[in-house]
């Protein structure tokens, strides 16, 4: 059976992480996503670690090949005129055109929406830059860790009493990527019932921010800044992570309710605490919260992670290790829904890689093959696609519109 979008292609031009992190998804679900890349500027996603085998190159990143499984790769230079032509040709046998570039940039190469609209009239394309295509900051350098404090995020993130700090990762990218293929898919959909197509506009800021509704909804309700608090939450108690035995290994747990905090103490054989004035409710825990962690690292010092957590989980308490990459390749749960692809690649072979995380029933997806080495697929698109002959291929060739 066919993926959902068999038959829809889309013209990629995206690069880095955002924009490859939606055209990933449009090619889970069956859509021939073509790749436009040139060696005149790499994307910087070839150029980053991991490296297999500790060997750097521009088609062995893991990081590149991870993002763009089941994608065509074609060389063209789109910042020459004869470039620019053959990507509106490529256009006009497509769906769809995703860009990621700085505000404008896509218009001054000569391939903005009204451009290829010329040449594909139902065209739905998507611009995702850092801000939006207007307003005062539309034009600001955007790169992916600016968008967790301008977002917000970093204001909430971090301990009582300490500074606001950065999550750990560039949440704007990926978080862009999937609202972006979300808003491919509404226009998708659209499409399908009026026959018109349409321009999305798109601000990785604001998407990001969308993530963050409770810490707008303080402000908005109370007049407040929501504080710092760590791991800790209003509704739940207790909810953090926990030290447990060995070298740096940590158990979390949440108690969304008594029944489930009666079933903590349970588990840890210490029945006391339950009647415990100091935590017998849910209000009573959140006035003594030091104390009440307290109390249960106590007991976690002396658990092994795994085997607590099968033992909380048993008896009804919402508990997990923060699992290590190891542990994660390894994990017989994700093994038996065969999360992790390992599709054979041109350069690097078999590797691992995260796959696709839904599963339809009517509709399957999958990922079809690695991410491609760069220009991987200049013949397919070249000759089957756009019918260019040989001597055409090579004058191109010769002036360095594709390689």
């Amino acid at each position: 059976m066919a993926g959902p979008l068999e038959g829809i292609r889309v013209a990629d031009f995206t690069w880095v992480w955002a924009g490859p992190t939606c055209t990933m998804q449009l090619a889970h679900m069956g859509a021939e996503v073509i790749r436009m890349e040139s060696m005149r500027r790499v994307c910087t996603l070839r150029m980053l670690p991991p490296w297999p085998d500790g060997q750097p190159g521009v088609n062995r990143s893991g990081y590149f090949n991870q993002y763009n499984q089941g994608k065509r790769s074609i060389q063209l230079d789109i910042s020459k005129p004869d470039g620019v032509e053959i990507a509106k040709q490529i256009v006009a046998m497509s769906d769809v055109a995703v860009e990621n570039f700085a505000s404008n940039v896509i218009d001054r190469l000569g391939l903005g929406y009204e451009e290829l609209r010329k040449v594909k009239p139902d065209l739905i394309m998507i611009s995702m830059s850092g801000y939006g295509r207007g307003g005062p900051e539309s034009g600001y350098v955007s790169y992916g860790p600016a968008q967790v404090p301008l977002s917000g995020m970093s204001q909430l993130t971090g301990y009582a009493g300490w500074q606001p700090m950065h999550v750990g990762m560039s949440y704007g990218d990926p978080n862009a990527g999937l609202h972006a293929a979300f808003a491919v898919l509404s226009a998708l959909f659209y499409r399908e019932r009026t026959g018109r197509g349409q321009y999305i506009d798109m601000s990785q800021q604001e998407s990001t921010m969308a993530v963050l509704g409770e810490g707008f909804m303080e402000y908005g309700m109370n007049g407040v800044q929501p504080p710092r608090n760590g791991n800790r939450v209003a509704h739940m108690a207790p909810h953090g992570v926990f030290m447990c035995a060995g070298e740096d290994r940590w158990l979390s747990i949440a108690c969304a309710n008594d029944n489930e905090w009666n079933a903590l103490c349970g588990v840890m054989n210490r029945p006391e605490l339950a009647a415990d004035p100091r935590f017998r409710t849910h209000a009573d825990r959140k006035a003594n919260e030091d104390d009440l962690e307290a109390e249960i690292m106590s007991w976690t010092l002396l658990q092994d992670p795994l085997e607590a957590t099968e033992r909380l989980q048993a008896g009804g308490v919402a508990a997990s290790p923060p699992l290590v990459n190891r542990e994660l390749a390894e994990d017989p749960h994700l093994a038996s829904r065969d999360f992790f692809v390992e599709k054979e690649h041109p350069e690097v072979g078999v590797r691992q890689h995260a796959g696709i995380p839904w599963r339809m029933s009517d509709t399957p997806c999958d990922v079809w093959r690695a991410a491609p080495v760069m220009g991987q697929d200049n013949d397919y698109v070249y000759g089957d696609l756009l019918g260019l002959s040989n001597g055409q291929i090579e004058d191109l060739k010769a002036r360095q519109v594709i390689y």
